[in-house]
């Protein structure tokens, strides 16, 4: 095992205590690694793993923990040993700025466009090349994982979505026009294209997770099947459940 901790201090003295009963290996020769954190933190390291692809089990040490199993220092082998794995599977952003430049990133919950002034923005959404909105006048817009699902879709009153259900949520942040507009559910190997109308006016940033672009003028989003990341979950408490819990608290 490998251990990693986010900076907060709860996370560090739980990282030292649990490296004190059962040592700890380099990232690069570990069959799991452990994260101690939130779920921000887990997608940290499930994005610093983009290569080796080791299963991460995280242990809560942060704030909301969605993503986290219980932190407990007994039995840890037996837990991991225990566990049920859920794999999940990137979207690909590409974003084109106003000067044409090209970004990409990965992102494990979800790609989101905002706005950048006081002035909502205007998008126009094709989906497989066909466009579907001709303009949303809005805060921003969202394409989400199921994974990400029910972190900021679920605020923006997206749906949840279970992990198997192979769809991809298109979810609007505060929509103006139109007003009836709710979002759409999509096939998960569609591809979404944002186009900004009035980006002079109205400059939007596009979000892949923590990686930002600024005024951009395009952007593309796809799911990426080939890249693979695994979370490992607690017997009883697999992401699935999790996922079902959460459509039934208040």
């Amino acid at each position: 095992m490998a251990f990693v901790a986010s900076e907060r201090p709860e996370a560090q003295f739980a990282r030292s205590k649990l490296i004190s009963k059962y040592g700890s290996v380099p990232e690069s020769e570990a069959d799991v690694i452990v994260a101690l954190g939130g779920d921000g933190f887990m997608l940290e390291t499930l994005h610093s793993d983009l290569t080796r692809r080791i299963p991460v089990y995280g242990m809560n040490q942060g704030s909301v923990g969605f993503l986290m199993n219980d932190y407990e220092v007994e039995g840890l082998p037996e837990r991991i040993a225990a566990a049920g794995r859920a794999v999940i599977h990137p979207l690909q952003m590409d974003a084109w700025t106003e000067s044409g430049e090209v970004q990409s990133g990965l992102a494990i919950n979800e790609v989101s466009l905002l706005r950048q002034t006081r002035q909502s923005a205007k998008l126009r959404i094709s989906i497989d090349g066909k466009v579907r909105l001709e303009e949303l006048s809005c805060d921003g817009c969202m394409v989400a994982t199921p994974a990400g699902s029910t972190a900021y879709n679920l605020s923006a009153h997206g749906p949840i979505i279970p992990l198997d259900a192979r769809v991809l949520a298109l979810t609007p942040i505060s929509a103006f026009r139109p007003r009836r507009w709710r979002g759409a559910l999509l096939p998960h190997q569609a591809r979404v294209t944002f186009e900004v109308l009035e980006p002079d006016k109205r400059p939007v940033s596009a979000v892949a997770d923590s990686m930002e672009v600024r005024r951009v003028a395009r952007v593309e989003v796809r799911e990426r099947r080939d890249v693979a990341l695994t979370m490992l979950f607690d017997a009883g408490r697999s992401f699935e459940e999790r996922v079902l819990s959460e459509q039934f608290t208040g």
